[in-house]
């Protein structure tokens, strides 16, 4: 798996909030056995950005904390594409920096617990979940929490 981060904001990405980026995202991967070699772009952005991100693509004017911008539809006989180094891209994930540190202390978690849990739960979006529905939102949670619980980051 390679995770591609761009961290485009002021915030300082320290090495062990990339280590727990990456470890998160490989345990939902080995969660849900997708065994298949991948790439995954992680942005971390303001919410300004997110915010016309958010219009540009759901026509949605607000900030969000996440979104997810899956490449597969995992539709029968689908080609995945693949990059330079015959990894399937697995999609996008773009976090709201300012939105993580926002909800860390709603939730009165670390901002490392907050990104990782936004991490996993776009990783879901990206393997083909979604939470339309109650019994998909509760699949989603259970999920979410079991992998973050086996990455060593569970909610405090």
């Amino acid at each position: 798996m390679t995770l591609l981060i761009d961290n485009r904001t002021d915030f300082e990405l320290t090495e062990e909030m990339e280590q727990v980026l990456n470890k998160v995202c490989l345990e939902s991967l080995e969660y849900e056995e997708f065994d298949e070699d991948c790439e995954i772009s992680l942005s971390i952005v303001t919410n300004d950005e997110i915010q016309d991100i958010n219009k540009q693509f759901r026509g949605i004017d607000s900030p969000t904390d996440v979104l997810s911008f899956p490449q597969l539809t995992y539709e029968e006989g689908e080609e995945a594409d693949v990059n330079e180094n015959g990894e399937i891209v697995l999609g996008d994930i773009i976090i709201s920096i300012d939105r993580a540190k926002e909800q860390a202390e709603e939730y009165g978690h670390s901002l490392k617990r907050e990104m990782a849990f936004l991490t996993v739960h776009s990783m879901l979006h990206l393997m083909g979940y979604d939470h339309m529905e109650k019994d998909e939102e509760e699949e989603m949670l259970r999920r979410q929490k079991e992998i973050l619980d086996i990455a060593g980051v569970p909610r405090a």
